[in-house]
């Protein structure tokens, strides 16, 4: 993944200084494009260690529709929440912080990606119908199968509607689905970007995604592409990135899935059935997420 390497550098070389949400700073470029092939192997980054479990566990778990933190937890360590008391996942801040500042109960996220991927604008109570809204999933599995050549296979996580109930708006909030030549490509829009330690985890997400609709819609591989928008380095980053630009990318892995050919059968697919064979990255690099 030379490429992200080059978005890094770039981003430190050019970019701006600028206060954020947070209040730790960033240095941020406004735009920038990236390019995978995904026949040649998956897009992991190699020069250190992707949370590979994580991003299987949070796909699934957007593809299930939850707004639970805990279920993620479940979904990722493959446990019972009886079991998981103390463990974290990569929500778990946010549910503690801007979860309950919103009032919702423990572990709840408010309307985040996986509502709006399943039951976009739908509503949020326990006891309302799953398809109040709808189903974006299963809208673009049929689009895919029936009029693979529409410019219209859109997954939105952005709903204006509401964002104010939501513990995270969407940082990637859009990503369009094409079909070329039966190969099936998916471009992200990704409006607030965290490069070092955000980014590498949600290339990985949308190119898993594309793999999983590819294979439910009988549909050879294309591109994944990712756009940014504010696209930044944190400056409590600077020195983990420096210490990343000095490794040298190693080849991809290639992606293991279970067999499946619908969204239903994907739905019961665990964790540990998503393997990437050939992975050998270098050692994780640790850095403080902003909150």
């Amino acid at each position: 993944m030379k490429q992200y390497l080059d978005a890094l550098e770039h981003i430190l070389e050019n970019g701006e200084d600028v206060s954020d949400r947070t209040g730790v700073g960033t240095r941020s470029v406004f735009g920038y494009q990236m390019r995978f092939n995904l026949r040649d192997s998956f897009s992991a980054v190699t020069t250190k260690r992707l949370a590979w479990k994580s991003v299987v566990g949070e796909l699934l778990w957007f593809l299930e529709g939850s707004r639970d933190e805990r279920r993620l937890a479940e979904i990722t360590f493959e446990k019972d929440r009886s079991e998981l008391e103390g463990k974290n996942t990569i929500w778990t801040a946010n549910a503690n912080a801007q979860g309950k500042a919103l009032g919702y109960l423990e572990g709840q996220l408010g309307p985040v990606y996986g509502h709006q991927w399943r039951n976009f604008n739908g509503h949020m109570h326990n006891s309302a119908p799953m398809l109040s809204g709808i189903d974006q999933i299963t809208t673009i599995i049929n689009q895919l199968k029936n009029d693979p050549d529409s410019r219209r296979i859109i997954l939105s996580a952005w709903n204006p509607n509401q964002l104010a109930a939501m513990a995270l708006p969407p940082c990637h909030a859009l990503a369009q689905f094409k079909v070329i030549n039966g190969k099936l490509s998916c471009q992200l829009y990704q409006r607030s970007a965290d490069m070092f330690l955000g980014v590498p985890f949600n290339i990985a997400s949308y190119s898993l995604l594309t793999h999983m609709l590819a294979q439910i819609c009988n549909l050879e591989l294309g591109e994944f592409i990712w756009t940014g928008g504010d696209c930044h380095i944190y400056n409590n980053h600077f020195d983990q990135v420096k210490q990343q630009l000095e490794r040298q990318p190693g080849n991809g892995p290639i992606l293991e899935m279970p067999e499946f050919t619908t969204l239903e059968e994907l739905l019961n697919t665990k964790t540990k059935d998503y393997r990437l064979v050939g992975y050998d990255p270098m050692p994780s690099i640790k850095a403080p997420m902003a909150v």
